[in-house]
């Protein structure tokens, strides 16, 4: 999920692989996971249209859950999307349910709702949804969360449709938009881990 308030992480945890040098590079446990979609980069390469990132966190997976899926909590954990609310009647996270979320890009703007669908919600285990434009559902944000022997490793992930405008916007602006997404997700996810250690 793309919030104002920002909360240090533990300083126990330590970054996996080379140093991205960013606020939170010496704090938290990074994995990045290629995922590798049909497409081109117009160079015979497989096109990445998405990333992940895995934080270790000293909690249970039903602490974990229970904030990734309170849609209503977004603005504490976001840095681009500030506040959702549900819809069409529902009243908590559900298979199927609708929600959106009011977005400030890149955290500056432009300012707009997007309309989400949740598409995983498994207690204790997954949170994900679709992000859509107008009638098209054009990307999807998960949270897997899986039991370790210390707590949890909590993985946010986004993942574009493989469209032919996706592939497209990713090949003129995927290298940018996608370090922007990756460090949004660090900060999430430092954020979820100082409020269920906290």
């Amino acid at each position: 999920m793309s919030a104002s308030s920002d909360t240090t992480p533990n300083p126990t945890t330590k970054v996996h692989g080379r140093s991205s040098g960013g606020a939170f590079s010496d704090r938290l446990m990074v994995k990045r996971i290629v995922r590798p979609r049909r497409g081109s980069t117009g160079y015979g390469r497989p096109m990445n249209l998405g990333d992940s990132v895995t934080v270790e966190m000293r909690a249970t997976p039903e602490a974990v859950w229970a904030v990734v899926a309170d849609v209503t909590r977004i603005g504490e954990l976001s840095p681009e999307t500030f506040e959702a609310e549900w819809l069409d009647g529902a009243t908590g996270p559900a298979l199927g349910a609708y929600f959106r979320g009011h977005v400030k890009r890149n955290g500056v703007g432009p300012t707009y709702w997007s309309r989400c669908h949740v598409t995983a919600c498994e207690p204790g285990r997954t949170f994900g949804f679709e992000v859509g434009v107008g009638e098209v559902w054009i990307n999807s944000w998960r949270y897997e969360i899986a039991p370790s022997p210390t707590g949890c490793a909590v993985t946010e992930s986004f993942q574009l449709l493989p469209t032919v405008g996706n592939r497209l916007y990713w090949g003129l602006m995927g290298r940018w938009r996608g370090r922007t997404n990756r460090r949004g997700m660090i900060q999430t996810l430092a954020r979820v881990k100082g409020i269920v250690e906290g």
